[in-house]
Protein backbone atom coordinates (compact mmCIF):
# COMPACT_ATOMS: atom_id res chain seq x y z
CA UNK A 1 0.00 0.00 0.00
CA UNK A 2 2.91 2.11 0.42
CA UNK A 3 3.29 3.41 -3.07
CA UNK A 4 5.26 6.28 -4.85
CA UNK A 5 3.23 8.95 -3.86
CA UNK A 6 4.42 8.72 -0.23
CA UNK A 7 7.81 9.58 -1.08
CA UNK A 8 6.01 12.14 -2.81
CA UNK A 9 4.47 14.08 0.21
CA UNK A 10 7.14 13.87 2.41
CA UNK A 11 8.63 16.95 1.76
CA UNK A 12 11.31 17.70 3.88
CA UNK A 13 13.33 14.11 2.98
CA UNK A 14 14.67 15.33 -0.68
CA UNK A 15 18.12 16.00 0.21
CA UNK A 16 21.20 16.41 -2.07
CA UNK A 17 19.67 16.71 -5.95
CA UNK A 18 22.20 17.03 -8.62
CA UNK A 19 19.98 17.83 -11.81
CA UNK A 20 21.60 16.74 -14.82
CA UNK A 21 20.47 19.80 -17.29
CA UNK A 22 22.45 21.80 -19.24
CA UNK A 23 23.25 25.46 -17.69
CA UNK A 24 21.19 28.37 -19.36
CA UNK A 25 21.41 32.23 -18.72
CA UNK A 26 18.69 33.71 -17.70
CA UNK A 27 17.72 35.97 -15.35
CA UNK A 28 17.97 34.09 -11.29
CA UNK A 29 14.53 34.39 -9.98
CA UNK A 30 13.94 35.06 -5.77
CA UNK A 31 11.89 35.31 -3.02
CA UNK A 32 13.12 39.37 -2.38
CA UNK A 33 9.47 40.46 -3.62
CA UNK A 34 7.65 38.60 -0.69
CA UNK A 35 10.37 38.78 1.74
CA UNK A 36 8.88 39.37 5.11
CA UNK A 37 5.17 38.33 4.07
CA UNK A 38 3.78 35.78 6.13
CA UNK A 39 2.39 32.64 3.72
CA UNK A 40 -0.22 29.82 4.45
CA UNK A 41 -0.58 26.56 2.37
CA UNK A 42 -4.31 26.48 1.70
CA UNK A 43 -4.25 23.90 -1.17
CA UNK A 44 -1.95 20.70 -1.99
CA UNK A 45 -3.48 18.80 -4.81
CA UNK A 46 -1.96 16.29 -7.39
CA UNK A 47 -1.94 17.72 -11.17
CA UNK A 48 -5.54 16.25 -11.64
CA UNK A 49 -7.13 18.88 -9.30
CA UNK A 50 -7.61 15.96 -6.27
CA UNK A 51 -5.99 15.91 -3.28
CA UNK A 52 -6.94 12.16 -2.72
CA UNK A 53 -4.51 9.29 -4.30
CA UNK A 54 -6.48 6.07 -4.93
CA UNK A 55 -5.21 4.19 -2.10
CA UNK A 56 -7.00 6.84 0.51
CA UNK A 57 -3.95 9.05 1.01
CA UNK A 58 -4.89 12.39 1.43
CA UNK A 59 -2.05 15.81 1.15
CA UNK A 60 -3.17 17.88 3.57
CA UNK A 61 -2.04 22.02 3.02
CA UNK A 62 0.31 22.45 6.52
CA UNK A 63 3.17 24.82 5.36
CA UNK A 64 3.54 28.29 7.25
CA UNK A 65 6.72 30.09 6.03
CA UNK A 66 7.57 33.99 5.67
CA UNK A 67 11.06 34.22 3.46
CA UNK A 68 13.28 35.96 5.66
CA UNK A 69 16.19 36.64 3.53
CA UNK A 70 17.70 35.80 0.18
CA UNK A 71 18.84 32.38 1.51
CA UNK A 72 16.83 31.35 4.42
CA UNK A 73 13.17 30.86 5.32
CA UNK A 74 11.20 30.09 8.37
CA UNK A 75 8.94 27.07 8.66
CA UNK A 76 6.50 25.94 10.61
CA UNK A 77 7.35 22.11 11.84
CA UNK A 78 4.29 20.25 12.60
CA UNK A 79 6.95 17.68 14.59
CA UNK A 80 8.30 20.11 16.46
CA UNK A 81 5.23 22.47 16.76
CA UNK A 82 7.30 25.89 16.43
CA UNK A 83 9.08 27.69 13.34
CA UNK A 84 12.40 26.84 12.39
CA UNK A 85 15.06 29.37 10.31
CA UNK A 86 15.67 26.56 7.01
CA UNK A 87 18.20 27.53 3.86
CA UNK A 88 17.00 28.16 0.15
CA UNK A 89 19.11 27.50 -2.22
CA UNK A 90 18.54 28.49 -6.18
CA UNK A 91 19.48 25.96 -8.53
CA UNK A 92 18.09 26.57 -11.94
CA UNK A 93 15.37 27.25 -14.14
CA UNK A 94 13.02 28.03 -11.15
CA UNK A 95 14.44 25.18 -9.00
CA UNK A 96 14.62 25.74 -5.26
CA UNK A 97 15.65 23.97 -2.44
CA UNK A 98 12.89 25.00 -0.05
CA UNK A 99 13.66 23.43 3.77
CA UNK A 100 14.97 20.69 1.98
CA UNK A 101 12.57 20.25 -0.09
CA UNK A 102 13.02 20.48 -3.94
CA UNK A 103 10.19 23.02 -5.83
CA UNK A 104 9.89 24.63 -8.90
CA UNK A 105 8.61 28.09 -8.59
CA UNK A 106 5.22 28.22 -10.54
CA UNK A 107 4.07 31.95 -9.86
CA UNK A 108 5.03 34.62 -7.08
CA UNK A 109 2.79 37.48 -6.34
CA UNK A 110 2.52 39.33 -2.97
CA UNK A 111 -0.49 37.26 -2.36
CA UNK A 112 0.30 34.14 -3.36
CA UNK A 113 2.69 31.39 -4.59
CA UNK A 114 2.20 28.54 -6.30
CA UNK A 115 5.21 25.38 -6.39
CA UNK A 116 5.65 22.56 -8.04
CA UNK A 117 6.70 19.47 -6.01
CA UNK A 118 9.47 17.43 -7.92
CA UNK A 119 10.16 14.00 -7.43
CA UNK A 120 13.49 13.10 -7.47
CA UNK A 121 15.09 9.61 -8.48
CA UNK A 122 18.62 9.10 -8.24
CA UNK A 123 19.69 12.67 -7.97
CA UNK A 124 17.65 13.24 -10.99
CA UNK A 125 14.34 14.91 -11.42
CA UNK A 126 11.46 12.77 -12.75
CA UNK A 127 9.04 15.01 -14.81
CA UNK A 128 6.48 12.35 -15.15
CA UNK A 129 6.27 11.62 -11.45
CA UNK A 130 6.55 15.73 -10.64
CA UNK A 131 2.76 16.10 -10.18
CA UNK A 132 1.89 17.66 -6.98
CA UNK A 133 1.17 21.88 -6.68
CA UNK A 134 1.35 23.60 -3.42
CA UNK A 135 -0.49 26.53 -3.28
CA UNK A 136 0.36 29.69 -0.34
CA UNK A 137 -1.31 32.72 -0.15
CA UNK A 138 -0.31 35.36 1.91
CA UNK A 139 -2.22 36.04 5.19
CA UNK A 140 -2.72 39.44 5.06
CA UNK A 141 -4.70 38.54 1.23
CA UNK A 142 -6.91 35.60 3.32
CA UNK A 143 -8.05 37.99 5.82
CA UNK A 144 -8.29 41.58 4.27
CA UNK A 145 -9.36 40.61 0.44
CA UNK A 146 -10.86 36.97 0.66
CA UNK A 147 -12.57 37.69 4.22
CA UNK A 148 -12.11 34.25 4.80
CA UNK A 149 -9.89 31.88 7.10
CA UNK A 150 -7.21 29.33 5.86
CA UNK A 151 -8.91 26.87 7.30
CA UNK A 152 -12.11 27.43 5.52
CA UNK A 153 -10.06 27.28 2.16
CA UNK A 154 -7.99 24.12 3.19
CA UNK A 155 -11.54 22.25 3.05
CA UNK A 156 -11.68 19.15 0.70
CA UNK A 157 -13.00 20.60 -2.67
CA UNK A 158 -16.26 19.06 -4.07
CA UNK A 159 -14.35 17.55 -6.74
CA UNK A 160 -12.69 14.92 -3.93
CA UNK A 161 -16.27 14.80 -2.17
CA UNK A 162 -16.81 13.26 -5.76
CA UNK A 163 -14.22 11.42 -6.13
CA UNK A 164 -14.27 9.44 -2.32
CA UNK A 165 -17.97 8.66 -3.38
CA UNK A 166 -16.65 7.11 -6.85
CA UNK A 167 -13.70 4.88 -4.91
CA UNK A 168 -16.16 3.64 -1.77
CA UNK A 169 -18.69 2.49 -4.51
CA UNK A 170 -16.01 0.33 -6.37
CA UNK A 171 -15.07 -1.08 -3.04
CA UNK A 172 -18.74 -2.15 -1.73
CA UNK A 173 -19.43 -5.37 -2.23
CA UNK A 174 -16.19 -6.80 -2.85
CA UNK A 175 -14.98 -8.26 0.76
CA UNK A 176 -10.79 -8.06 -0.91
CA UNK A 177 -11.31 -4.31 -1.70
CA UNK A 178 -10.37 -1.27 0.53
CA UNK A 179 -8.59 1.98 0.58
CA UNK A 180 -7.44 3.82 3.82
CA UNK A 181 -9.99 6.04 5.32
CA UNK A 182 -8.63 9.05 6.83
CA UNK A 183 -10.87 8.64 9.91
CA UNK A 184 -9.46 5.11 10.75
CA UNK A 185 -11.33 2.29 12.39
CA UNK A 186 -12.48 2.09 15.96
CA UNK A 187 -11.51 -0.77 18.21
CA UNK A 188 -13.17 -1.07 21.76
CA UNK A 189 -13.01 -3.76 23.73
CA UNK A 190 -16.57 -4.73 25.50
CA UNK A 191 -14.85 -7.68 27.92
CA UNK A 192 -12.08 -7.04 30.69
CA UNK A 193 -10.25 -10.06 28.88
CA UNK A 194 -9.56 -8.53 25.69
CA UNK A 195 -6.67 -4.95 25.55
CA UNK A 196 -5.89 -3.04 23.03
CA UNK A 197 -3.24 -0.86 22.24
CA UNK A 198 -2.35 0.88 19.14
CA UNK A 199 1.06 0.81 17.94
CA UNK A 200 2.12 4.17 17.20
CA UNK A 201 4.88 5.45 15.07
CA UNK A 202 8.39 7.20 16.52
CA UNK A 203 8.29 11.06 15.60
CA UNK A 204 11.35 11.81 14.27
CA UNK A 205 12.23 15.15 16.11
CA UNK A 206 16.02 15.17 14.89
CA UNK A 207 14.80 16.42 11.57
CA UNK A 208 11.61 18.21 9.77
CA UNK A 209 10.77 14.73 8.08
CA UNK A 210 7.13 13.36 9.61
CA UNK A 211 5.93 9.45 10.08
CA UNK A 212 3.51 8.57 7.66
CA UNK A 213 -0.09 9.15 9.23
CA UNK A 214 -1.01 6.08 10.79
CA UNK A 215 -4.58 5.79 9.32
CA UNK A 216 -2.55 4.50 6.01
CA UNK A 217 -2.59 0.87 7.80
CA UNK A 218 -3.58 0.87 11.32
CA UNK A 219 -1.99 -1.23 13.38
CA UNK A 220 -3.05 -2.46 16.97
CA UNK A 221 -2.10 -5.23 19.55
CA UNK A 222 -4.60 -7.09 21.56
CA UNK A 223 -4.24 -9.35 24.27
CA UNK A 224 -6.52 -12.21 25.15
CA UNK A 225 -7.14 -13.81 28.48
CA UNK A 226 -8.48 -17.11 29.42
CA UNK A 227 -8.00 -18.45 25.78
CA UNK A 228 -8.93 -21.79 24.81
CA UNK A 229 -4.65 -21.81 24.33
CA UNK A 230 -1.86 -20.18 24.11
CA UNK A 231 -1.32 -18.44 21.10
CA UNK A 232 0.26 -15.46 18.85
CA UNK A 233 -1.04 -14.32 14.82
CA UNK A 234 -0.43 -11.55 13.05
CA UNK A 235 -3.06 -10.48 10.35
CA UNK A 236 -4.81 -7.87 8.27
CA UNK A 237 -8.08 -7.41 8.12
CA UNK A 238 -10.55 -5.52 5.97
CA UNK A 239 -13.04 -3.61 8.44
CA UNK A 240 -16.61 -3.17 5.55
CA UNK A 241 -18.56 0.15 6.06
CA UNK A 242 -21.17 -1.80 8.53
CA UNK A 243 -17.90 -2.49 11.26
CA UNK A 244 -17.85 -6.76 9.93
CA UNK A 245 -13.88 -7.83 10.13
CA UNK A 246 -12.98 -10.10 7.37
CA UNK A 247 -9.93 -11.94 6.96
CA UNK A 248 -7.59 -10.56 4.40
CA UNK A 249 -3.95 -12.22 4.70
CA UNK A 250 -1.37 -13.52 7.37
CA UNK A 251 1.41 -11.13 7.51
CA UNK A 252 3.69 -14.04 8.85
CA UNK A 253 5.54 -16.26 6.16
CA UNK A 254 3.94 -19.63 6.13
CA UNK A 255 5.41 -22.63 4.97
CA UNK A 256 3.04 -24.07 2.18
CA UNK A 257 2.05 -27.22 4.42
CA UNK A 258 0.44 -25.18 7.45
CA UNK A 259 -0.71 -21.81 5.23
CA UNK A 260 -4.35 -23.37 5.19
CA UNK A 261 -4.57 -24.59 8.49
CA UNK A 262 -3.22 -21.31 10.05
CA UNK A 263 -5.87 -19.28 7.91
CA UNK A 264 -8.53 -21.43 9.42
CA UNK A 265 -7.10 -20.90 13.31
CA UNK A 266 -7.07 -16.88 12.33
CA UNK A 267 -10.49 -16.89 11.24
CA UNK A 268 -11.79 -18.79 14.29
CA UNK A 269 -10.07 -16.58 16.11
CA UNK A 270 -11.80 -13.72 14.29
CA UNK A 271 -15.01 -15.30 14.96
CA UNK A 272 -14.47 -16.66 18.46
CA UNK A 273 -12.65 -13.61 20.01
CA UNK A 274 -13.11 -10.55 17.85
CA UNK A 275 -16.67 -10.62 16.48
CA UNK A 276 -18.01 -11.06 20.47
CA UNK A 277 -15.37 -9.00 22.54
CA UNK A 278 -14.99 -5.58 20.49
CA UNK A 279 -17.14 -3.14 18.87
CA UNK A 280 -16.06 -1.92 15.45
CA UNK A 281 -16.29 1.53 14.32
CA UNK A 282 -15.66 1.34 10.53
CA UNK A 283 -12.85 4.03 8.99
CA UNK A 284 -14.55 6.95 7.09
CA UNK A 285 -13.61 9.99 4.53
CA UNK A 286 -14.97 13.06 4.36
CA UNK A 287 -17.73 11.44 7.15
CA UNK A 288 -18.42 8.65 4.96
CA UNK A 289 -18.11 5.06 5.94
CA UNK A 290 -16.34 2.64 3.87
CA UNK A 291 -14.12 -0.51 3.69
CA UNK A 292 -10.34 -0.07 4.80
CA UNK A 293 -7.68 -2.55 6.06
CA UNK A 294 -6.17 -2.56 9.59
CA UNK A 295 -2.96 -4.68 11.07
CA UNK A 296 -3.47 -6.98 14.13
CA UNK A 297 -1.17 -8.65 16.15
CA UNK A 298 -3.63 -11.00 18.32
CA UNK A 299 -1.88 -12.78 21.61
CA UNK A 300 -4.25 -15.38 23.05
CA UNK A 301 -3.39 -16.80 26.75
CA UNK A 302 -4.50 -19.86 28.78
CA UNK A 303 -3.56 -18.04 31.92
CA UNK A 304 -6.48 -15.46 33.68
Amino acid sequence: MRNWYFSAICLFSLIGLSCNHAATQQEHPSFKSVMGIKFTEVRRVFDNGLSFAQNGYQMKPDWQLTFVSMDSVNIYSPAKKRFLNCPVIFDHDSVFNVAWAWLKLRKLTKDSILFQVLHVENQVISDTKSNMFMTLYADDYIKNKLHTTAAQLQHPSRKDTLYIKKRIAEVTNFTDSAFSATEQVVLKSKSPLLQITQVMPEANLAGMEEPLPTYMLPEYNISIKKAYDDFYYSFSVIVDARGEMQFYRSTTVLMPEFAERTKKTIRAIIAGYLKHYLDVAPGKTLGLPHASMILLNVRGTKAP
